[in-house]
């Protein structure tokens, strides 16, 4: 796969990257970090001019972001009755609203890049609670930054060890995505349980 990533890299350069890069922010399954290392690469090799290959990969992304919280924030639109047809829905909706409310932008920034196999979800998560969009658009523009400039850098900067970058990279956002889904996945169980121990308990009739 990685050799391949370099062929079509060489081969197709600036264009490529900013058509995987779109893909990967809609949650398509793009290996859009690794072309992102390869196309830095060639950039410090002189195959391909480095402020395209930001440019590329940024406007790429951002596009992406923005186009994958409209399409989630139509279907909201569309959803709204089912939503709130049941309790639990309309409960979940209201969650998913007070979430974005009070961590939404410092999620949609970290999820760009920290968190990067997120950042599709967060996007469509962010338009379904009708986050406001300003404030989506200005923090997933700075998310972006920190994205494009850690891995077309980091290719630059290595670029004969993009295999082994990449596989850091790799296992280093694997963990962390880990790590914040067995959180939230506590969180929840935390939250269940205190809401099952203040039920009132029926007692048996003998």
């Amino acid at each position: 796969m990685t050799e391949l990533i370099l062929a079509l890299a060489a081969d197709y350069g600036v264009p490529l990257l900013f058509v995987v890069t779109f893909l990967s922010c809609l949650a398509l399954p793009v290996p859009s970090s690794l072309l992102m290392l390869a196309s830095g690469g060639f950039a410090a090799a002189g195959d391909l001019s480095l402020p395209m290959v930001a440019i590329a990969a940024y406007c790429g992304a951002v596009i992406g972001d923005n186009l994958g919280y409209w399409i989630a924030r139509s279907l909201s639109d569309r959803l709204e009755n089912w939503l709130l047809a049941k309790p639990k829905r309309a409960a979940l909706r209201q969650r998913a609203e007070a979430f974005m409310d009070k961590w939404g932008g410092s999620s949609v920034f970290f999820s760009c890049w920290l968190v990067a196999p997120l950042g599709p979800h967060v996007n469509y998560v962010s338009g379904l609670s009708r986050f406001s969009w300003p404030r989506f658009a200005l923090w997933g523009a700075a998310g972006e930054v920190v994205w494009v400039s850690l891995y077309v850098g980091l290719g630059y900067s290595f670029a004969d060890n993009i295999t082994e970058i990449a596989s850091i990279l790799g296992n280093l956002s694997g963990f962390l995505v880990a790590g914040v889904v067995a959180t939230g996945l506590g969180i929840w169980l935390l939250r269940a349980s205190k809401a099952r121990d203040k039920k009132p308990r029926r007692r048996k009739i003998k």
